[in-house]
């Protein structure tokens, strides 16, 4: 019989004149445990996501100077991590992505810790963690400075999103943490090609590939799918962003390949993950806007077990009472009958799919579905 995971959850209310809510996240994350992790001079890598430029439903920094100072506090070294995204926005290099992190509060002044974009300027500082049980990946393209760390902690927003159905600790972990190659890894088959149009023929494709397949011709470039290893590098350089991953992988895939990301990154590493239901957009904090909630704040979790940790998340959204004028809202009346039973995040963007991810993880050996809510 499987043991249950501990998944021990704090709501949001505090009495007049109480503790603060970073406090409350303090109090709750010894109570799960955190302080027997042996923490004296390591790394300590705190995942997170920053924010797009733009979006404002992303985690207050207050929170992550919380877990930074409980971290130096117990004789650990901290830093605020996250890597380069494939897509275009205003974290698609170091720079742009620091801009973003200070703009949005993640800077030392405001959490009391260094913040580090793990895959490089580029989104090339990459190493290559084994997949323990991968039936789909063999080697994880890690961001560097996240698979030197000495200790992984996950401090995530939890919210829907367009193709996972919610993103949590595992997509926080096991997404974020991919470098640039690593993360179209996931997304697609890992082949780029050029869209015509936006090509302005300025020959950085060319220049960067290690591999020669880019190419030239009357001032439009080409890739040749057969020389093209899916490294991304002519992603980060074209400044009109016409090169784009060929096919992108159906969601089922798409959320088993994260999975083993996730259990890549923390193998054989001490690990603790925190999760807080707040601010639950529709869609990822990627998007430079953010839509009313779906459902009210919930509350804060702390697990060892990121599987137990988004399965205990989920359930307690799928409990909660949709907000009015929200996307969930919406979709549910438009047709009633038919959403009852259904699943939130289903109904809130029909074409996803979060159950795969967490029953492939559970099958590699990331974690347990089954958990005791430790209120």
């Amino acid at each position: 019989m499987r043991t249950k995971a501990k998944v021990y959850f704090a709501d949001f209310h505090m009495p007049y004149g109480g503790d603060p809510l970073p406090v409350k996240l303090r109090k709750l994350m010894k109570k799960a445990g955190f302080e027997e992790l042996d923490l004296k001079d390591k790394f300590v890598a705190i995942k997170m996501h920053f924010g797009e430029k733009g979006n404002l439903a992303f985690l207050r920094p207050n929170y992550a100077k919380a877990v930074a100072d409980y971290v130096k506090e117990r004789g650990g070294k901290p830093f605020l991590t996250d890597c380069n995204t494939l897509y275009v926005g205003s974290r698609k290099n170091a720079l742009e992505h620091l801009d973003t992190a200070y703009e949005n509060g993640f800077n030392p002044l405001c959490t009391g810790c260094q913040t580090i974009i793990a895959d490089g300027l580029k989104g090339t500082d990459e190493e290559l963690l084994p997949v323990p049980n991968g039936e789909f990946v063999r080697e994880a393209k890690v961001g560097k400075a996240l698979a030197d760390a000495d200790v992984v902690l996950s401090l995530t927003h939890f919210k829907g999103h367009e193709m996972a159905g919610f993103g949590g600790a595992i997509k926080n972990v096991g997404m974020g943490g991919g470098s640039r190659a690593g993360k179209m890894e996931q997304h697609s088959d890992g082949k780029v090609q050029v869209d015509q149009a936006k090509c302005v023929g300025c020959g950085r494709c060319v220049n960067i590939c290690a591999h020669g397949a880019p190419s030239l011709t009357d001032r439009k470039s080409s890739i040749d799918p057969g020389k093209c290893v899916g490294c991304g590098r002519c992603l980060a350089l074209c400044p009109t962003d016409a090169i784009a991953p060929i096919e992108w992988q159906a969601a089922s895939v798409f959320n088993k390949k994260m999975a083993e990301y996730a259990a890549a990154i923390v193998h054989g590493k001490p690990q603790f993950h925190i999760s807080l239901i707040v601010d639950v957009s529709p869609n990822c904090d990627c998007h430079a806007e953010n839509d009313v909630p779906i459902v009210p704040d919930i509350g804060m979790l702390c697990s060892t077990d990121m599987v137990a940790l988004d399965q205990a998340c989920a359930d307690l959204v799928n409990a909660a009472e949709p907000l009015p004028n929200g996307q969930l809202a919406r979709n549910i009346a438009k047709d009633p009958e038919g959403a009852k039973g259904q699943d939130y995040f289903h109904l809130t963007t029909p074409e996803s799919d979060w159950k795969t991810c967490l029953a492939h993880a559970e099958k590699i050996g990331l974690g347990t579905r089954e958990y005791d809510l430790i209120r």
